[in-house]
């Protein structure tokens, strides 16, 4: 009698049964190569040469608004060391926290850190502790999203659970990696490290943007071109959002990959690769709150994916470091990225579980309760405050 199969053919002899099976075997496989094919398609198809208009026109805005902070910061800098506060390290990284919680981005305040590091005002620690304040305040956008997601109806734990876990692992990283960062500032071990812009860059930067730079600060103050350089840089990082891809999520296609989010190293790669792509840790994260909602993704996997794109969050950073064309600032950003990646595979390789597991924990206890929400709310709000303060 004949053996039937679920391929759909019928085997009569032991050799073709054995042959069968291996055909059988490699079904799941050429499935999910279709399912890639399929996904890398409708991702082409959608790339519309207007997107690619706005990615170029949102690139030029985003060098002209670093070099009308530079300007700006430059023209500002008296004034600003005038402060004596701005040196201490405390001081900074609370202003940085602050200042990305007024911007709702981290990437403006990290570019005028080094702006203002160009123009004299800052030291490199105070540079460095401003930039992970940028990052710590701009891990709020996540938990802002799940808001929405509560007013809207949806469950409160499920929606608020991304952004606490997005700022809880933020801040397990960022502020240990303060620490380690300082000191290899303070010992000069990664001074060498430096990238210069280039002549061809420095030119083509000064031929397109020096009429359009000289007219703005011939008529406006110097705090009005830096102002008006914070605001063309949210422009473009917005106009940035616009332009990538919009891919519908279905179930069929994010099936397969159930099993690659169990493997804490798989999404430490796919967490720097999507963030790598859009330059924007407010996207690579922000998906995480609609996917935890449609259960696609579970909280439990996604403290790797945060860590992977808390690190290359800083491709647009390093960028604004070319433009200033001045390498210690390129330093800077590539410390605070090796010293996260430190404490990042540190906590993935010796003790991930014990600390997801007290991750989970804290976002349980925050979630329990309106008044424990509020107390977490406050105290996040209060401490850059009394750093600034104090």
């Amino acid at each position: 009698m004949k053996e039937e199969y679920t391929t759909g053919l019928t085997a009569s002899t032991p050799q073709d049964s054995n042959f069968l099976n291996a055909a059988t075997d490699i079904q799941p496989q050429k499935s999910i190569l279709v399912t890639g094919v399929e996904a890398s398609k409708e991702l082409w198809e959608r790339v519309s040469v207007k997107k690619i208009i706005l990615f170029f026109f949102s690139l030029f805005l985003f060098i002209l608004a670093i070099n009308l902070i530079k300007d700006g910061a430059r023209g500002l800098s008296p004034l600003v060391r005038s402060g004596q506060s701005i040196t201490n390290m405390a001081y900074s990284l609370g202003f940085g926290w602050l200042f990305a919680y007024i911007l709702m981005s981290g990437s403006p305040v990290a570019a005028t850190a080094l702006a203002l590091f160009d123009a004299g005002s800052i030291d490199k620690l105070s540079t460095f502790s401003m930039i992970t304040g940028s990052r710590l305040g701009a891990g709020f956008i996540v938990l802002f999203i799940g808001l929405l997601y509560v007013l809207r109806g949806r469950d409160r734990r499920t929606s608020l659970s991304m952004g606490l876990l997005s700022l809880i692992v933020t801040a397990t990283t960022y502020l240990p990696g303060l620490i380690i960062g300082t000191l290899l500032l303070s010992a000069r071990t990664l001074d060498g490290v430096q990238i210069h812009s280039g002549a061809l860059l420095e030119s083509f930067v000064d031929r397109i943007y020096d009429p359009i730079i000289n007219l703005i600060t011939g008529i406006a103050p110097d705090w009005t071109v830096f102002l008006f350089g914070i605001i063309i840089i949210l422009i473009s990082l917005h106009l940035f959002d616009k332009c990538l891809p919009q891919m519908t999520i279905k179930e069929s296609r994010v099936g397969w990959m159930s099993r690659l989010v169990y493997k804490p190293l798989v999404m430490f790669l796919l967490g720097a690769a999507v963030t790598m792509v859009s330059m924007s840790v407010s996207i690579s994260l922000g998906i995480l709150v609609p996917l935890s909602n449609r259960g696609f993704i579970r909280r439990e996997n996604v403290a790797p994916y945060i860590m992977g794109a808390n690190i290359t969050t800083f491709t647009d950073t390093l960028l604004a470091s070319l433009l200033l064309n001045n390498p210690s600032a390129f330093t800077i950003v590539f410390v605070e990225m090796i010293s996260i990646t430190i404490i990042s595979l540190i906590l993935l390789s010796v003790s991930f579980s014990q600390y997801n597991r007290h991750l989970l924990s804290i976002v349980d206890i925050v979630t329990e309760s309106n008044r424990n929400m509020i107390i977490f709310f406050a105290v996040i709000f209060l401490i850059p405050i009394f750093l600034i303060m104090g």
